[in-house]
């Protein structure tokens, strides 16, 4: 019996099997007007790869060229003199490497207004990419080539970032641009309502194989994410394969499904047009899509042809194209050169130098002659600049008649970083603790991101991978709808189904969901694997937010990747999940300010550092909090500084009495409770003096003044310090700086092998973390610090 398909609220419309073409949505006029804008475009494409070395991935910005086409000119609600407009329609090309694609089709929409009088353009040139603009293409910002300089060109990235003007994130990693992208949507539909802005993803059905894109999928059709439209360039070719998917009765190279069936399996609305290639076929499909109401987000899947009419097609054009100035590239050209009547540049001899150098002005020179050739055919075209003209404008007239407006109760991060400048690093009188009770800090931290939830009405969106509860984020949601968020039956929740156990499409989406830039976006798991499967995520989001920054000046739009059950007091879960890795793939690892690590080692540290980090608006912020209950200590009786002190990232956590005999560094909760309970009793008793430190942010420290971070940790203590830490030695690096004070650090490796399974206690005992083996650690530095000179009284 044949397996089918369970009940949908998607629905399924093939244009090959019905009506739907139905009358040419186009004139003979519109559609010849959308022919000669995609004859100036892969002209276009030609001119970048060919001009400009190793220039990225013609074919699949050719396949792909038509439905963006009918997007940026038929569909799209939005207003080409305001890119950064919140209400307006996106496009997001998940597909980063059609890059050359979206900065030649952006170029000729400039072109195409420009020509058109300029009305429709923004007087701020960093809004544009102009023509000019392409002489960035690949470029790098300390570029000194004569025409980039003189045209104040851009540097435009070999896969897009927010740099350029309509790009909201920076994509390129296969399959995170589409998570981030349906993070967005998430947002735009969660603060506008039932008329939120449609985010448009441009994807090819490659960059649809990794596991990322179904885990991501499958989130979007469980939210009923009804204003996300998903183009997919379906052309069969990746760089190695010219058969990718199932097709008919011929398996696949990579995976045995269709898109449409991908795209149906997880709820979606499918349409399939069987010639992507024809622009009355793809106009009736986005029309289509435009007019479907159920809730559910669509997919429409064009059969395309890589390379189309490029003159090399398939897996051939992916990453590579005509050799410099060749017969084929000529060839490529020859209906735009014919039409116009025009030549372009050759490579003579003189220009065949430029093979030899990659800021060759030569050939910046063929590229800039061959844009000004460009330039002249789009304004002999007056016609079609005309036809196109009128529907940028009437894009605009849409925008302005949709009047979309935040929902009533819209969140507001105004409220939340009200709250913590407010309060600073003095915790609020609703999330103080008693000494001497116990609670987690996983628990206080879903406490701590609650309060900012309710703050900011909503602001705070969160997710775990199948561990909310566990991880205690869930409390982040509570006072808000039950479990759950669904656009249509359950959109007052603040908690995200995101494909169950995936914690890689749940940091894109959270990474979108910020960058949308009315949310803080929280996602939960073990640090064992949220901070390497969010790694890529995290990292493009940083870029982009960095990004952003450069062009606009505004600050970083934080996300939050909760690194939880983090260290060793995991140890029944075992070396699998109890790991000291993480913080080393996080910490210190990224441009400064772009990510915050949190390091605290009890409860009462959780706000402090929590509203400092937020106060910084970096791009990511990681807390890394353990799972077991813990006492909430009694700092003054235990002459420990003040949990405020957390705040600076470092802080002398106690202080030696007198003279002292070392410094110790600490990091990690199980290591910390282990040296205050256990440790300094012993040490008291043996008469060892210590400066003791605690590591609590590494990033807040050193965002901290020069002045400053020698007030709190003078060099000199790094070069007589040892460490003691849950994490693994190289985070200690920035603290211990001495041969002997690294030798004598003791970290979950030390002994050289990975820990077993167990309770806390005996995982930190096989370490040699607990506290006895903490106090003979110290007690053996400090001895041969001390050249043996000095003794110590025996504690048993």
């Amino acid at each position: 019996m044949a397996m089918e398909f369970g009940p949908r609220r998607g629905i399924y419309i093939d244009f090959s099997a019905e009506p739907a073409a139905g009358p040419s949505p186009l004139t003979a006029e519109e559609l010849a007007t959308f022919e000669t804008l995609d004859l100036l475009y892969r002209c276009t494409c030609a001119l970048l790869y060919n001009y400009v070395p190793t220039s990225g991935h013609p074919g699949g910005s050719i396949s792909c060229g038509r439905f963006v086409a009918g997007l940026i000119f038929d569909s799209l609600d939005y207003d080409l003199s305001d890119p950064d407009r919140e209400d307006a329609d996106i496009l997001s090309y998940a597909a980063g490497h059609k890059a050359l694609g979206l900065y030649a089709m952006w170029a000729l929409r400039d072109e195409i207004a420009s020509c058109a009088g300029g009305d429709l353009l923004p007087d701020d040139l960093s809004k544009r990419l102009r023509l000019e603009d392409l002489l960035g293409f690949r470029r790098n910002p300390v570029t000194v080539a004569p025409l980039y300089k003189r045209f104040r060109a851009k540097p435009l990235d070999g896969h897009p970032t927010p740099a350029t003007p309509f790009v909201r994130l920076a994509t390129g990693a296969s399959g995170v641009g589409l998570a981030s992208s349906l993070g967005l949507a998430l947002a735009a539909a969660d603060y506008f309502g039932d008329d939120a802005p449609r985010v448009h993803i441009v994807e090819g059905e490659g960059g649809m194989t990794p596991g990322r894109v179904g885990e991501a999928m499958a989130a979007a059709g469980t939210a009923s994410l009804g204003n996300v439209v998903l183009h997919i360039d379906w052309n069969q070719s990746s760089i190695d394969s010219n058969h990718v998917c199932r097709d008919a009765a011929q398996p696949g190279d990579y995976v045995q499904w269709t898109p449409m069936e991908f795209a149906y399996l997880h709820d979606w609305n499918v349409l399939y047009v069987p010639d992507g290639m024809d622009f009355p076929q793809v106009i009736a499909a986005q029309r289509r899509a435009a007019a479907l109401a159920n809730g559910q987000p669509t997919a429409i899947v064009y059969r395309t042809t890589k390379g189309w009419n490029y003159g090399i097609e398939g897996r051939a054009s992916h990453g590579a194209g005509h050799k410099l100035c060749s017969a084929g590239f000529y060839e490529a050209l020859r209906p735009l050169t014919e039409r116009i009547g025009l030549q372009l540049p050759t490579c003579d001899a003189g220009a065949t130098n430029c093979r030899d150098g990659r800021e060759s002005t030569v050939l910046e020179q063929c590229l800039w002659d061959a844009l000004t050739v460009l330039r002249k055919a789009v304004a002999r075209e007056e016609p079609t600049v005309a036809a196109l003209a009128a529907r940028l404008r009437d894009a605009r007239r849409r925008l302005e008649t949709r009047r979309r407006k935040p929902r009533p109760g819209a969140p507001s991060l105004e409220g939340l970083y009200a709250v913590t400048a407010k309060h600073g690093q003095a915790t609020p009188p609703e999330l103080l603790l008693k000494p001497g009770t116990r609670t987690t800090l996983r628990g206080e931290l879903g406490r701590v991101l609650n309060f900012l939830n309710r703050s900011s009405g909503g602001g705070v969106l969160a997710a775990a991978a199948d561990l909310l509860d566990s991880t205690s984020i869930a409390t982040a949601g509570d006072g808000f709808g039950a479990r759950y968020y669904n656009r249509r039956s359950n959109p007052a929740s603040r908690l995200l189904s995101i494909g169950g156990i995936c914690e890689d499409a749940m940091c894109g989406m959270l990474a979108g969901i910020s960058t949308f830039g009315r949310h803080l976006g929280a996602g939960a798991s073990y640090g064992a694997f949220i901070a390497p499967l969010g790694h890529i995520a995290a990292r493009l989001h940083a870029i982009g937010a960095q990004a952003r920054q450069a062009v606009t000046g505004e600050p970083y739009r934080p996300m939050v990747v909760v690194c939880g059950h983090a260290g060793l007091k995991t140890g029944e879960d075992g070396p699998t999940h109890a790991d000291p890795q993480p913080l080393q793939l996080l910490q210190d690892n990224f441009p400064r300010g772009t990510v915050i690590t949190l390091t605290p080692w009890e409860p009462q540290e959780l706000w402090p550092l929590t509203s400092a980090a937020l106060a910084r608006h970096p791009a990511v912020i990681a807390p890394f909090v353990t799972r077991p209950a813990e006492i909430v200590p009694d700092r003054a009786a235990h002459n420990l500084a003040p949990a405020t002190q957390a705040a600076q990232g470092v802080y002398l956590l106690r202080r030696a009495r007198g003279t002292g005999d070392g410094v110790v560094v600490l990091q990690g909760s199980g290591v910390a409770y282990a040296f205050v309970y256990e440790t300094l009793p012993l040490l008291e008793a043996a008469g060892v003096d210590l400066d003791v430190y605690y590591v609590s942010s590494v990033e807040l420290f050193e965002l901290l003044s020069r002045e400053e971070q020698a007030a709190i940790f003078p060099q000199r203590h790094a070069e007589e310090a040892m460490g003691i830490t849950d994490f693994t030695l190289p985070t200690m690096h920035r603290w211990i700086t001495s041969p002997l004070g690294r030798s004598a650090t003791v970290h979950p490796y030390w002994k050289g092998h990975f820990l077993g399974s167990g309770q806390p206690e005996r995982v930190l005992e096989e370490a040699g973390l607990d506290g006895r083996s903490q106090f003979d650690a110290v007690v053996r530095y400090a001895k041969l610090r001390k050249g043996l000179s000095r003794k110590f009284v025996s504690v048993s």
